[in-house]
């Protein structure tokens, strides 16, 4: 599939069940907007006419939601003016503000935004008398939150419905990891035409996201990320000729060497991302390879075989255990287990 976005000419090549079943995987795997988009240069009779309203749709639906985050990104900037805080916007929204290729078409489900710890507490206040309110109101999920996570817990508006998640980090302070939030903040660049509005550097919006990526533990969207991951090494790579090593240094200072090998090997294996020198780190070897076959495609039963859902939940657990140290890890999985058999709600899946 990522080979039809990336070269949208060869959709012309798909029989109507070709069609079928790119829909149906791009719906699974959150990139509607994407193929939609991909479409938008082909001859009408390219796109069998029962694929047209699904591709209109996705089309409506994806230009509707850039708008919404945009109408976001100025509520958010208005409230943290209150309080001198600029605004730094974290990957989805950050490639829509930065207007990155891949992001035409994208869908979002909420805004992440990167703030300074010491101001975390004054940044939740003017959010709370913005509009936004707190979720997760479990007291256990409340102190893994404020004690151990890089993020307050999700906030969401009482009249818009929207969610805005709030980082004081890129990675929980339990982790294995610690790459410093501060100088990420510090080169910081301003958005074209938004004033107020920042994103990261490019080697560090590339950094964060194959540190998400790589900390992921549940992968309902681990195709659209490893699609981010994708455009950010093509993009970069071809408007910055040493973005390569721009990247590794970069990678070396944030103590980030690891996840940055991850994004390089899982680019070049699932997607063949030109430009990139495959990675001789340490962290890459046959075992996440086959279990990242099953969490970084389309959770679609045409695709899944019997230990698809195994696979998975070993990422979870791998993920927690890079997330907090073992008797941290073994408590909160074993509250979580708890949790579920009890019937509490999902909200409290954190």
């Amino acid at each position: 599939m990522a080979s039809l976005l990336n070269e949208p000419d060869r959709l012309t090549e798909l029989s109507e069940g070709g069609w079928d079943t790119l829909l149906r995987l791009a719906r699974r795997a959150n990139v509607m907007g994407r193929l939609a988009f991909a479409t938008r240069g082909l001859p009408e009779k390219a796109l069998p006419a029962p694929c047209r309203p699904h591709v209109t749709a996705a089309l409506a639906l994806a230009d509707r939601q850039a708008h919404a985050v945009q109408w976001e990104i100025g509520c958010l900037r208005a409230a943290l003016d209150e309080i001198g805080v600029p605004l730094v916007l974290l990957k989805g929204a950050a490639y829509l503000a930065a207007d990155l290729p891949f992001a035409r078409g994208r869908f979002f489900s909420d805004v992440d935004i990167l703030v300074p710890r010491t101001r975390i507490d004054e940044v939740e206040s003017v959010l709370l008398k913005h509009g936004w309110a707190g979720t997760h109101h479990d007291a256990y999920d409340q102190r893994y939150y404020r004690q151990w996570m890089h993020e307050l817990p999700p906030m969401r508006h009482l009249r818009r419905g929207t969610v805005v998640d709030v980082h004081h980090r890129i990675l929980p302070l339990t982790a294995r990891f610690d790459p410093d939030p501060a100088t990420m903040l510090e080169r910081a660049m301003p958005v074209a035409d938004d004033e107020g509005v920042f994103v990261l550097s490019p080697t560090d919006m590339l950094l964060h996201s194959a540190t998400h990526l790589f900390h992921e533990g549940e992968l309902p969207n681990g195709f659209r990320d490893l699609l981010d991951l994708d455009g950010l090494f093509r993009h970069f790579g071809a408007a910055r000729p040493d973005f390569a090593a721009e990247l590794d240094a970069r990678a070396h200072t944030l103590h980030l060497e690891a996840p940055l090998a991850f994004a390089r090997h899982q680019c070049i294996r699932l997607l063949k991302t030109p430009g990139i020198a495959p990675s001789r780190n340490g962290h890459v070897n046959r075992l996440s390879d086959a279990l990242y076959d099953h969490a970084l495609r389309p959770q679609h039963p045409l695709l899944d075989s019997p230990g698809s859902g195994f696979a998975r939940w070993l990422l979870y657990v791998r993920a927690h255990w890079l997330r907090m140290p073992p008797h941290l890890l073994a408590w909160h999985l074993t509250h979580k287990a708890v949790g579920r058999f009890r019937g509490q709600p999902a909200e409290n899946d954190v």
